[in-house]
């Protein structure tokens, strides 16, 4: 029965069958029934399980077909990327009903502001906002708050790490006492469940996967030296069969001269990161998307709630500080069920943390040498102190060395390092 079986209005159900949903995941078939009974929620589940269409459908079945106005839900996420999407995904699902909404998030531009500032007057039912541009808009008076029925706080560990608790405590105290709260986060730890509780009332818990990568991603982890991080990542592409891929780079002066060195070698590559205005941030996803560019290179304000379609390659050219970081990032490849490959780079400085990336996962992640004609490789050993350069690290292990045609390495997970059909590579930049 599909959707069909929540008995939703036949305006929602027009625009899940548009989107061509078919049958619920388990975070959507457990989180509807209880949303819909207006019940808080706290839920837990890894990136890519669909739990953005777990709240909003129910939120748009109760919304749809009221005809009071002023702002009747809102949605707070941690980065403007996400809070488009949501909006994109809220569009697709309620193009039948009745409901409106607003995505509010910061930027430099002033008609941004005012066609903000615009649909908070006028009161639309649904409000997408990260806490800092919202808690703007508040301080100026406008905004009413006394029709608010529910709040919806997605990747709240991540607004955790943000720094984001101060604006959400703010704007919750100023929400009507008996609105419904739905908590959302890909991890539960001991500051989470703080969080939760000073938010929601005897909620319902839901926990899937927390925290652990999709299982069609194929992980592989490469040992490296800085200086031949390039090279290796050219190797890479020149001999794995490569759609598209994220390069994930820990700063943004990183993200730059990786896109750099990659333009150099001919490759179709575009950068992302908090430094670009947010009309260079969209023009780069949307023409990513659209296959115009082959590679993306961002920083970690990609790694959730950006969703592309068959996206075969993720690449962590520096392991985030954070482990779970590392399941967003590589979680943005194998989405709803399809296959992937996530490969990270892990130099000398970087074990330690790798280690406990590991640790959260709860799997030991097959590791290969950088290909000799590239150079040598640091050896595995994070329990130990270790200097770049120094000749203890220098050296290379017998039986894992990776040389990049398929079947070539005497040590490699199992299966493809993709899963995908043969694909062309993306080595030469398209024409503009």
């Amino acid at each position: 029965m599909g959707f069909k079986k929540f008995n939703l209005k036949p305006s929602l159900q027009e625009g899940i069958d548009a989107m061509q949903y078919t049958e619920p995941t388990p975070v959507q078939e457990q989180a509807l029934p209880i949303i819909l009974k207006n019940e808080d929620l706290m839920g837990f589940a890894q990136t890519g399980t669909g739990k953005t269409a777990a709240f909003l459908i129910p939120i748009l079945e109760k919304l749809d077909g009221r005809t009071e106005s002023g702002i009747k839900c809102l949605i707070l996420v941690p980065t403007r990327e996400l809070a488009q999407q949501i909006e994109v995904n809220l569009i697709g699902l309620g193009y039948f009903t009745s409901v409106s909404s607003q995505a509010v998030y910061g930027g430099n531009q002033g008609d941004l502001f005012s066609a903000q500032k615009n649909s908070l007057t006028q009161g639309v039912d649904i409000i997408i906002a990260t806490p800092g541009r919202f808690l703007q808009h508040l301080n100026l008076g406008y905004v009413k708050l006394d029709q608010v029925e529910m709040l919806v706080l997605d990747e709240a560990d991540r607004m955790l790490d943000m720094g984001f608790v101060g604006d959400i405590m703010k704007i919750s105290e100023l929400l009507p006492k008996s609105k419904q709260t739905l908590f959302f986060s890909a991890t539960m730890d001991v500051k989470i469940k703080q969080l939760a509780s000073k938010l929601l009332k005897n909620p319902n818990e839901i926990s899937l996967a927390i925290a652990k990568p999709a299982e069609g991603i194929n992980q592989m982890a490469f040992m490296v030296f800085d200086e031949f991080k390039i090279p290796l990542l050219e190797h890479f592409l020149k001999n794995q069969d490569v759609k598209n891929m994220i390069v994930f780079a820990s700063r943004k002066t990183q993200v730059d001269e990786v896109t750099r060195r990659l333009d150099r070698l001919g490759f179709s590559v575009v950068a992302m990161h908090s430094d670009r205005t947010q009309d260079e941030r969209n023009e780069a996803i949307r023409l990513f998307k659209s296959g115009h560019y082959a590679i993306l290179v961002a920083t970690d304000i990609v790694s959730r709630g950006i969703d592309i379609d068959d996206l075969s390659h993720v690449v962590n050219f520096d392991i985030p500080n954070e482990p779970a970081d590392y399941v967003h990032r590589i979680g943005r490849t194998a989405r709803a069920g399809k296959n992937g490959a996530g490969v990270s780079f892990i130099n000398v400085d970087d074990q330690v943390k790798w280690s406990y990336i590991e640790k959260l996962i709860e799997r030991e992640i097959d590791k290969y040498l950088t290909p000799e004609e590239i150079g040598g490789s640091p050896a595995y050993d994070p329990s130990a102190q270790k200097t770049y350069g120094g000749k203890k690290n220098n050296f290379r292990k017998k039986g894992n060395n990776y040389k990049g045609k398929k079947g070539s390495s005497s040590h490699r997970s199992k299966g493809n390092t993709s899963n995908h059909e043969k694909r062309s590579k993306p080595k030469n930049k398209k024409s503009e």
